[in-house]
């Protein structure tokens, strides 16, 4: 096994037994990232940064001075503000923008010894299912259906941490969720993604997309691994207004494989008309896993969930147009050439035009449009009744002594690049069926992979948790993944 392929948890017992150097590690990681070009997942590599970084984990290793992150290799996704690093959000309006600041997420992970490879490819300004709205060019997910070349989607919007960690380019790299694009991408790809509840991880230096809904998390090759990642992305933040004031628990710790007794939730609201018999197979034998560990199944009943893709396609492009407003061509980014006799309203106009792609461009319209005076009631107002309604059915489940709710992550494995592209985006939407309703409730959602389909395709599972509940959520998740076993890489075709 090469270094590259090492989970978080086995490289740091190998890095601080001294078996391995951080640079070692690096470079093995460098040289993948190199190799896996075609996947299209690092768009702007830090080599040098990396092995800086590297090197001064290895001192503070050698100090005996080292953090669980130490010297541990990962890509960030190109939504986080990285100093002196181009930070596009994947979109030509901020062409050429180096910020002169670093996201609290990121300082976090430096602080913690964590070595930045590069920036990931992802959907522009994390809108879209597919990573196909990017303006880097899609990303490629390393999988692929038995013998057949087609190439298929990582997922989105964090498509690019997805094929990056699925290929062991990196060890482990962050994502953002506002509708799903943590656990979607993961269950694509054969990983481990989680969404922390809506406070637990500072938004700061994160480009906005949806502010009520957005939250950062980690990707990861293992549960163990995004205890320990998420513990170090953690914390409050009092630069972010809506960071929750809480302690953070000792993630790992809290791993225990014991879940004897608990409650599991099964939502009859998640049983799809026309939901593959695969996936349905898929969410039964995850039940019974969960059994056989000793926790109780239980029927319950999210009855709003049918009002959740609607409401989130509201809200979110609501949101979405206002945060976009600032990118303008006054102050940053791309500033459209304008013609004699143009004026603000024309730089405005045409700036936008070239700057955001078609999916931004479409979304900031509905979003504008559900804002406008004569609809702000019939759809805003109404959509943050139907969220309320949401949460309140959540709350209903858990004060009745349910522990994590087990649904399907995705309605089906990962589909070709470019098979929805003439579809209804309505269509592409859909992805997001299982996982927006917790993030219109707030709550922590987890992607865990648990088996493949016919096409030998991997497929995940989500599990949702209580609010603050990570550390629980995170050993029901730990229970399932060692109970299905899933062991199985892409085949190297790249």
């Amino acid at each position: 096994m090469s270094a590259n392929e090492l989970t978080i948890a086995a490289a740091r017992d190998a890095l601080r037994k001294g078996d391995l150097t951080a640079v070692d590690l690096t470079m093995a990681c460098l040289t993948a990232m190199d190799a896996g070009d075609e996947l299209n997942a690092f768009v702007h590599k830090t080599p040098e940064i990396a092995l800086d970084q590297a090197r001064a984990a290895d001192a503070r290793l050698k100090a005996g001075d080292a953090p669980s992150l130490c010297g541990i290799p990962l890509g960030i996704k190109d939504l986080f503000c990285t100093k002196g690093v181009p930070s596009q959000a994947a979109s030509n309006i901020l062409r050429g923008f180096k910020p002169e600041y670093e996201s609290t997420v990121t300082t976090k992970l430096f602080a913690a010894g964590g070595v930045m490879l590069g920036k990931l490819n992802m959907d522009e300004f994390a809108m879209g299912s597919s990573n196909e709205t990017s303006c880097y060019g899609n990303a490629v997910n390393p999988w692929r259906r038995g013998n057949d070349e087609t190439a298929l989607t990582p997922g989105g919007s964090s498509g690019g941490s997805a094929a990056a960690v699925a290929a062991d380019l990196c060890l482990a790299a962050t994502g953002t969720d506002t509708g799903g694009s943590i656990r979607q991408p993961a269950a694509f790809v054969g990983i481990t993604g989680i969404k922390p509840t809506y406070g637990r991880v500072s938004r700061w230096g994160i480009a906005a997309f949806a502010s009520s809904l957005d939250q950062a998390g980690p990707m990861t090759k293992s549960v163990r691994d995004a205890a320990i990642l998420l513990e170090a992305m953690a914390g409050h933040d009092p630069k972010d207004s809506t960071s929750a004031d809480l302690p953070v628990p000792d993630f790992e710790a809290m791993l225990t494989g014991d879940i004897r007794g608990k409650k599991i939730g099964i939502p009859r609201e998640y049983r799809m008309d026309g939901m593959p018999d695969e996936i349905e197979k898929l969410w039964a034998d995850g039940q019974a896993m969960l059994k056989d560990a000793g926790a109780e199944i239980v029927d319950i009943s999210l009855p709003h969930t049918k009002y959740a893709l609607p409401a989130y396609y509201v809200i979110a492009p609501a949101e979405a147009s206002s945060n976009l407003a600032r990118y303008d061509g006054v102050r940053y980014g791309h500033r459209a050439k304008l013609a004699q006799g143009d004026g603000i309203t024309e730089m405005y106009e045409k700036t936008r035009a070239e700057g955001f792609g078609k999916e931004v461009q479409r979304r900031v319209m509905i979003g504008t449009y559900v804002l406008s005076a004569g609809f702000y009631d019939a759809y805003y107002n109404r959509a943050r009744k139907v969220r309320a309604l949401i949460k309140r059915d959540f709350e209903f489940a858990f004060a009745a002594g349910i522990d994590a709710i087990l649904t399907p992550a995705t309605p089906s494995s990962a589909f070709g690049l470019g098979e929805m592209a003439s579809a209804d985006p309505v269509e592409m939407y859909l992805n997001d069926v299982f996982t927006v309703t917790v993030n219109l409730a707030g709550l922590p959602g987890i992607a865990v992979p648990v088996g493949l389909d016919r096409k030998g395709l991997p497929l995940g599972l989500q599990l949702i948790g209580r609010p603050w509940e990570e550390g629980d959520l995170l050993n029901h998740a730990y229970v399932l993944e060692k109970a299905a076993g899933f062991v199985a890489k892409p085949e190297k075709w790249w």
